[in-house]
């Protein structure tokens, strides 16, 4: 039989229900149909990979993965180390730059410092500075505030000094102690001391104010209007024959010498007397020494005798301590100022045994009188004198 006709065999064969005969010839065809299918799926079939071999190319693919992440992880660390080792060479440049000066063939390394160095040095340093720059002037100004209330001290309210007027400040009794007499001669303007003479201290007394650099005087002891009154060693009084009285004066001033003047200690008694008062400002004048009258009476005869022979001299015009305290001595030292502008100069006399309060008020005193325009002098070279 041809082809053809198998095949249409074939197809009608299916097509019928197989007999018991036919189930038992049919395996032959059944077995041609297999190889017949087995034929036409050779020649259609696909590519299956076997399972061992997708396993070695996952496994191959796992170990290249592993390899590039070892490889970028050595290339990390390398560029670390590279760094670490970088930075040790700068800091060993460093620090042998700071010892010597460093070679030529290693100046390129120093670009290198900036970039690296610098940066972890300079960032923590800077907040540090502005810490400290900003607390100072806040501490500055709270100092400030602080010291600004603290000088409240008001001013003594002085009288602006008219054509630069003079204060003379004259100091008696010195010589009864010396702690007392150099609080004075601390003062920040010259003075003039009348010294006590024959006591134990007159001579070391009449010396530390010479050496200070101010003026001394005789603190002539006279007799005054109260016989009671014991005026002390050297006194002149009223009972004391020319002789006498020339004499004791001779003594007192050679004993303190040398001295600039004289003045009277108590004395209200003697210097009322006009002829006792013409041999002192005699004495006074023939030993180029002149006379300053305390004015321990208003009835001093001084004025009088010094016009009727043609002497000069000098008067206080101030008791500074007739009351021995600060409240009183600073309204006297008013009243001075005030004559001192309407005559030009004034003369105040204290005492030393004052040192308690009253060279401290006249330091106190002294930047604003000075600020106001008074000047200091001595009585020798002050304009109070009398004619």
């Amino acid at each position: 039989m041809s082809k053809s006709k198998i095949i249409c065999y074939n197809i009608d064969m299916s097509t019928r229900k197989p007999t018991g005969r036919q189930r038992q010839t049919s395996k032959k065809p059944a077995a041609a149909r297999k190889t017949g299918s087995y034929s036409k799926t050779k020649k259609s079939s696909k590519v299956y990979i076997p399972a061992y071999k997708a396993i070695i190319l996952c496994l191959f693919v796992i170990i290249i993965c592993l390899v590039l992440l070892l490889v970028s992880t050595l290339s990390k660390t390398g560029s670390q180390s590279l760094t670490q080792d970088e930075i040790s060479i700068t800091r060993r440049f460093e620090d042998k730059s700071e010892g010597k000066e460093p070679p030529a063939k290693e100046t390129p390394k120093e670009e290198v410092k900036p970039k690296k160095t610098e940066q972890p040095k300079v960032k923590p340093a800077e907040p540090k500075v502005e810490e400290k720059t900003e607390q100072k002037p806040e501490q500055k100004v709270e100092e400030e505030k602080e010291e600004k209330p603290a000088p409240k001290k008001q001013g003594f309210g002085f009288a602006k000094a008219s054509r630069s007027a003079q204060l003379c400040f004259v100091f008696d009794d010195g010589g009864q102690n010396l702690d007392q007499l150099k609080k004075f001669l601390d003062l920040p303007f010259p003075i003039t001391v009348a010294v006590l003479p024959q006591i134990t201290h007159s001579v070391e007394a009449a010396d530390l104010v010479r050496k200070s650099g101010n003026e001394v005087i005789l603190h002539q002891p006279m007799q005054s209007v109260n016989a009671s009154i014991d005026p002390g060693p050297g006194a002149l009084t009223p009972d004391m024959t020319d002789d006498q009285l020339i004499s004791q004066l001779f003594v007192n001033i050679n004993q303190i010498g040398p001295v600039a003047g004289m003045n009277n200690h108590e004395g209200s008694g003697i210097t009322a007397d006009a002829e006792k008062m013409a041999l002192v400002l005699q004495m006074a004048s023939e030993n180029g020494i002149y006379f300053l009258d305390s004015r321990t009476n208003v009835e001093t005869k001084v004025p009088y005798v010094a016009k009727e022979l043609g002497y000069s001299y000098y008067e206080r015009n101030i008791f500074l301590d007739k009351e021995k305290t600060r409240e009183n001595a600073l309204a006297e030292l008013k009243k001075g100022l005030a004559l001192a502008n309407k005559n030009g100069s004034v003369i105040m006399i204290g005492h030393i045994w004052s040192a308690d309060f009253l060279p401290q008020l006249l330091k106190e005193a002294y930047p604003e009188l000075k600020e106001k325009g008074y000047t200091f002098c001595v009585v020798s070279k002050s304009n109070a004198l009398k004619q």
